[in-house]
């Protein structure tokens, strides 16, 4: 086990794990899980790298959604990539995590679960926004506290990989997102042993790719939907496995053992609390205190992975002993039978007592309730309260604890003054104002002592949801035991008040312990300072026999060059009279954090900082406290007496779907579709089909070009292959006088065309005899049908032109680049997938595309058949479909993984030179790729590296030949529903295609192409 030691909060415990284990990161902040996002940007920026050794992309989206779609991209390209959410943010994602988890696609989402706006926005947190998604597909792996976060990222990471179910990986949001404790961190080494590169280029292999193109994201009919459904199933049974085994995989490498469901408590006990999140950690301080102070038969069973829920794991944790069980849900769920986690417990026993297969007597007493939403407090008082409810003979069942629910009578009652918190743990409240420094100064004495000595050590702190300005609240405990308290102090040993008007606005004395410490920063003087307290202040520090001391720090903050900062002041004074340690040494390690903070900025800073130190301690002051109150000075009130009743009474108090017969065997497992299959469909829809006149075609391509499903074919060649062409087959010179001799053709698929008559509108060439007469034209079917099948297929078995030598700048050379969209369902006469085969004629043999949801979808991906196809080299579109409108953000995506494997290739071969040689690794990086001829060269040389690769046995080499083909040209697609496209180049947006109901207008893409 790793003896260092950080003190660090629940979101950068996720992001630590995220950033060494992922290429990309697409974000969009949103709190509480803003912070996740900016630790990764950050850490990239500093070119911190990953397990790999490369630095991770960081993207920041213009949403949730975005965000989302971005990353489903980059996944689908096979990047290993994350990002971070709660709340609204993680709902907008919701479609994207159906397609993700429908194609079985490794990743981990890192959320700080948070409430979702009902009646009223809430930015804290409960599990309302995870909830939401459990239907999704996603596996749900829950953190209760910093370690565990950490810990669980790192696991979930691992689990998903082996499993290809993407993981949820969720904490709550603020109290465990912004919890800072000490922490052990995973080593390095550790990671590394936990992460399987086999398993990452098993994730590479499977991403979309044109040397090895398929159709995923395909629209399905209700013959196949419902089996293809069902193909998912084997992987859901052995995920739960999966993630024991990398539970103990991790326990052997840190010494830290998890289970599925964590269960702690009596082995007899009777009856039994089943909770997740942060929550779990406050259940088990209080069965551990209530089995100490009265061997209560008790138990807490805590869940960590919620989804797939292990029946057989779940009952098997549970002691064969229990009668009564009550089940914690922090979320509410409307009209429902009962909130998600209730519902699941009730379910899962009561199956297992109608198999026999359960272990109890008699089916136990079940009741669900809800607690802690929008960051409600939740106490070991409460949870006592739930314990004493399970004693009954008839507990209430649907209850709330933690507010008085007057209405609908559903509270249970509890006493607020149970505390379970040992005596040998500090408990110190800071009350300060917003950005005063006194949160920053609490954390550095956190990370002093969490650091520095052997004391544990744990920080919460409450803001207003305003900023700067507002009043802050900090929750700090230090003692020598594991704490298990995520739950604001109730008995303080030391309260620290930064600001003296806060004793008029809050009775912060309240949450003081009998002979505790109270520090007050006041203007005045040593001998005025009792005088001016408020009398209730004052009876409350008789009454509880505190200690009270005064400082005024703004005197000297104002001495020392400090401004109105007083956060090192009142840190000092912390430790000198708080006696968490002795205060030389306190002293001693304030001055060495004062340095490693402020170093950077100066000395003079350092040196007005030991200044304010020094002379704190000459202005720090016990005051004797009187046997009376004797001030005359009373607090006023909240509101005033003019206010309207409601905002006394309220406002004031107030802070929450003939394939029928298909087994499912049959069915892709992940939705992956082959390419090309609309060749083998052959509709025979159309009456009319074009007729190609030889002798008039001026050989312009126009017919071609416009034509919709790519049935008109133009192609020439030598014109000795024609021996043994068909007696139908036509053929004329090709006129060109740098290349005599060819011969040219125009094809028509007359069994595919859908008979629009388009490629007749566009011809220009009509007959001097018979103006009605064109080079193309209409014609009856029926009598050439067997004749232009036999001809057709003679045509397509002719070679196809070399491209290097073509000119796709022109109509005239386009027409011979093979379309690879070809037969589509498109309406007839469409005027959109015109355009978008004259993209796949021109980069479609490396592109990949994103497509929104519409008739560019539907045309182009819905079963039975695609129209996307590849070339005889086995090249080709490489497709699919996230969402209705987030087609931007997928391809965007697209393009990050394109991006950062090409940066990566390249990392990679500059560490392979002496294997690969200088020459030809400089060969592969200097590679323009601007045309034709060159893209066919470095196709050549990657082709000549993997086969070296695969001869090296190093890690580097099998990095690499996993992404060797980032080092080929990318035509990434972004294609709109309607059918407008562009590509997302290397430097931005190469072109622009338009059409439909949009611009009729066409750019080539101009890095490929430098005449436009």
């Amino acid at each position: 086990m790793s003896k260092e030691i950080t003190i660090i909060d629940g979101n950068e415990a996720a992001a630590y794990i995220a950033h060494k284990t992922n290429e990309v990161c697409a974000i969009y902040p949103i709190t509480p899980s803003s912070n996740m996002g900016e630790w990764a940007d950050q850490w990239s920026s500093e070119g911190r790298k990953n397990i790999w050794g490369t630095v991770p992309l960081v993207v920041e989206l213009q949403s949730e959604g975005g965000a989302s779609g971005a990353v489903h991209g980059a996944l689908q390209t096979g990047a290993l990539t994350t990002t971070f959410t709660a709340s609204q943010g993680l709902l907008l994602m919701i479609p994207n995590m159906y397609k993700i988890a429908g194609e079985l696609t490794a990743t981990v989402f890192h959320v700080s679960a948070r409430s979702l706006a009902c009646q009223a926005l809430s930015i804290f947190g409960d599990h309302s926004d995870v909830m939401s998604t459990r239907s999704t597909g996603w596996a749900m792996l829950v953190s209760n506290s910093v370690q565990e976060v950490m810990d669980m990222a790192l696991i979930a990471q691992a689990a998903t990989l082996e499993a290809r179910v993407p993981f949820l990986h969720f904490f709550d949001g603020f109290r465990t997102s912004h919890e800072v404790a000490k922490v052990f961190p995973i080593a390095d080494d550790h990671i590394r042993a936990m992460i399987s590169d086999e398993l990452v280029a098993a994730h590479r292999q499977r991403a979309l790719n044109p040397e090895r193109p398929v159709v995923r994201g395909t629209a399905q009919n209700p013959d196949v939907y419902f089996q293809g459904r069902e193909t998912v199933n084997p992987f859901y049974a052995a995920a739960p496995a999966i993630v024991q085994k990398e539970m103990d995989k991790f326990a052997k490498l840190t010494g830290r053992q998890y289970r599925l469901f964590d269960y702690f408590g009596a082995a007899d006990a009777e009856r039994v609390l089943v909770i997740m999140g942060s929550g779990a950690e406050t259940a088990l301080e209080t069965v551990m205190y209530l089995q100490k102070h009265g061997g209560e038969k008790i138990g807490v069973l805590r869940v960590h992975l919620y989804r797939p829920f292990s029946n057989a794991d779940f009952i098997n944790a549970l002691p064969k002993s229990v009668k009564a069980i009550a089940v914690l849900d922090r979320t509410k769920e409307p009209g429902g039978a009962g909130e998600p986690l209730y519902q699941d417990v009730v379910t899962v026993i009561a199956e297992a007592m109608g198999s026999g297969k359960a272990p109890f007597a008699k089916m136990p007493k079940i009741i669900g309730g809800r607690y802690g939403l929008s960051s409600k407090e939740f106490t070991p008082a409460m949870i006592k309260a739930v314990f004493d409810e399970l004693k009954k003979d008839s507990p209430k069942n649907h209850f709330t604890v933690g507010i008085n629910d007057d209405v609908s009578k559903t509270s249970l009652t509890y006493d607020p003054h149970f505390i379970t918190e040992s005596d040998s743990v500090v408990r110190a409240m800071f009350f300060g104002l917003g950005a005063d420094g006194t949160v920053g100064a609490n954390k550095n004495s956190i990370k002093i002592i969490g650091e520095e000595t052997e004391m544990q050590a744990q920080g919460y702190f409450v803001y207003d949801s305003k900023k700067a300005g507002s009043r802050t609240v900090s929750h700090l405990r230090f003692g020598p035991d594991p704490i298990h308290s995520p739950y604001l102090i109730q008995a303080a040993n030391f309260i620290g008040c930064h600001q003296a008007i806060f004793l008029d606005q809050v009775d912060m004395l309240r949450f003081a312990a009998k002979g505790s410490v109270f520090l007050l920063n006041s203007p005045h003087g040593k001998d005025e300072a009792w005088d001016k307290l408020p009398r209730s202040v004052q009876q409350a520090i008789i009454d509880k026999q505190i200690k009270f001391y005064v400082i005024d720090g703004y005197k000297v903050a104002k001495e020392t060059g400090m401004g109105s900062r007083v956060n090192t002041i009142m840190q000092t004074c912390f430790f000198a009279i708080s006696g968490v340690l002795p205060k030389d040494e306190a002293i001693e390690k304030i001055k060495y954090s004062i340095k490693k903070t402020y170093g950077k900025k100066g000395e003079d800073i350092v040196k007005k900082n030991f200044e304010a130190v020094d002379k704190t301690l000459a202005n720090l002051h016990e005051i004797k406290v009187p046997a009376k109150a004797t001030s005359t000075h009373e607090i006023p009130p909240v509101v005033s007496a003019k206010a309207p009743e409601f905002v006394k009474k309220v406002t004031a108090t107030i802070m929450a779907g003939l394939g029928d017969d298909l087994p499912v065997s049959a069915m892709p497992i992940d939705g992956t579709y082959p390419t090309g299959t609309t060749q083998w469909e052959k509709r025979n829809i159309a009456l009319s089909v074009p007729v190609w006149e030889q002798d008039l075609c001026i050989q312009c391509g126009n017919c071609g070009l416009v034509c919709p499903h790519s049935c008109v074919r133009a192609k020439k060649y030598d014109a000795a292959l024609l021996a043994k062409a068909p007696k139908t087959f036509k053929s004329v010179e090709w006129k060109s006088k740098d290349e005599p001799g060819l011969r040219y053709t125009i094809q028509i698929a007359v069994e595919d065309c859908t008979g629009c008559g388009l490629c007749v509108e566009v011809c220009p060439r009509k007959s001097k005899e018979n103006v009605a007469r064109k080079a193309i034209n209409m014609a009856d079917k029926e009598p050439i049908l067997v004749a232009e099948r036999e001809n057709f297929e003679f045509f397509l078995n002719l070679p196809d032109g070399n491209r290097g030598k073509l000119d796709l700048t022109t109509v005239k050379d386009v027409q011979f680049a093979q379309p690879l969209f070809e037969f589509s369902g498109a309406c007839t006469g469409c005027g959109e997938t015109p355009y978008v085969k004259i993209l796949s004629q021109l980069f479609g043999d490396r592109a990949i595309i994103a497509n929104a949801t519409g008739c560019s979808s539907i045309y182009g991906a819905n079963l039975p058949t695609t129209p996307w196809t590849q070339n005889k080299d086995g090249r080709g579109p490489a497709w699919s479909n996230s969402l209705f409108e987030d087609n931007a953000e997928f391809g965007y995506g697209f393009r990050l993984t394109a991006d950062k494997h090409r940066e990566f290739a390249g990392e990679l071969l500059a560490a392979l030179k002496g294997d690969l040689g200088e020459g030809f690794v400089n060969e592969l990086t200097a590679a323009t790729q601007n045309n034709e001829e060159e893209i066919a060269q470095q196709r050549t040389r990657v082709a000549q590296l993997k086969d070296k690769l695969s001869k090296i046995n190093k890690p580097e080499a099998k990095n690499l030949l996993s992404i060797a083909d980032a080092l080929l040209k990318r035509s990434i697609w972004v294609l709109g529903g309607d059918g407008w496209a562009y590509d997302i180049g290397y430097g931005g947006l190469d072109h622009v295609l338009a059409s439909g109901r949009n611009v009729n207008a066409f750019v080539l893409d101009t890095e490929v192409y430098s005449n436009t």
